[in-house]
């Protein structure tokens, strides 16, 4: 099953998206509880604009395991436009799951400022550039200046 999961995750490397696709079914058919498939299908169908098929093959990812930080993240970001709310709920879970994930503070930050909600905006962001001061590009320019990496995380940043 390992071999078929690796064939299918190679397949999607070189843009081989019907012979991924293939591959990951064979594996839910040897395996019908395995996240990892269904989060891969997931991932095929929403970059081929598939939203109803990306969001129930990530909601069957998370069947199998609530706490799957990718599949939390990629259905939240698939759901951003469409269902705010659920996206923020998403985001919040894949963050107490893994409170590193700074893409996910700044994609928090992010839907909270699409709802006015500023002060919980800024909290994210700053997060967001606390853990990865690279981010600091992404952050929309009325929250930049308090979400500004303070001197110690760059130095911080730049002993890697």
């Amino acid at each position: 099953m390992n071999v078929l999961l690796e064939t299918g995750l190679a397949q999607s490397r070189y843009q081989d998206r019907e012979g991924a696709e293939r591959t990951f079914r064979r594996v839910l058919k040897l395996d019908p509880r395995n996240k990892i498939a269904w989060y891969n299908l997931g991932v095929l169908a929403h970059q081929d604009g598939k939203a109803t098929d990306a969001r129930d093959a990530y909601d069957k990812a998370l069947k199998i395991d609530p706490a799957y930080t990718s599949a939390l993240f990629n259905e939240a970001v698939l759901l951003e436009s469409s269902e705010p709310e659920r996206a923020v709920q998403l985001l919040r879970r894949a963050i107490a799951v893994n409170p590193k994930a700074s893409t996910a503070h700044l994609r928090l930050g992010l839907a909270l400022a699409k709802k006015d909600q500023d002060d919980d905006a800024r909290d994210s962001f700053r997060r967001a550039v606390a853990l990865d001061p690279s981010l600091h590009s992404q952050v929309p320019e009325p929250f930049k200046d308090s979400a500004s990496p303070s001197p110690s995380t760059s130095q911080a940043g730049s002993t890697r």
